[in-house]
């Protein structure tokens, strides 16, 4: 898991060719004038979806296989969750179709807010939109990338 300022996104650069496609399509676009929805980056390869909803109290962790997250805060904040899937407790069995699996136990905590971003791996249990402080309205991009 990386969590970090878009400011500092060129550090990340070299991870891989499609985490940089990735990280450049939240710098180089307003994504404050996207509707919700999804976006092709690189085909199938790279997308951005676009979304808004407001945070809630509680939550499942989630994990996939076929694709790392990287979550970018637009508008609002939110608490992210983490926990390797090795130290939680499966809830479902994985849906290959809708690549997920989700899990309970406990994790520590990002304080996400307008800026910053967290990369997920598919060892990376997470658990986005948890209400932090207060109930916030957020927008968010989750970029995808396939393994």
């Amino acid at each position: 898991m990386i969590f970090d300022n878009i400011k500092n996104a060129k550090t990340y650069f070299n991870l891989d060719e499609k985490i940089k496609k990735g990280l450049e399509f939240i710098i180089n676009n307003d994504l404050n004038s996207f509707k919700n929805g999804k976006y092709e980056i690189d085909g199938e390869k790279i997308t951005a979806n676009i979304q808004e909803y407001d945070t809630k109290n509680e939550g499942l962790f989630e994990a996939h296989r076929k694709y790392i997250d990287i979550q970018y805060l637009i508008n609002g904040f939110e608490k992210q969750g983490i926990q390797d899937i090795s130290a939680l407790n499966k809830t479902t069995e994985y849906d290959a179709e809708k690549d997920v699996q989700f899990f309970e136990g406990e994790g520590s905590y990002v304080s996400m807010k307008e800026g910053y971003f967290t990369i997920f791996y598919p060892q990376d249990g997470h658990k986005p939109c948890i209400t932090d402080r207060i109930q916030t309205h957020v927008k968010k991009v989750v970029i995808k990338i396939l393994i």
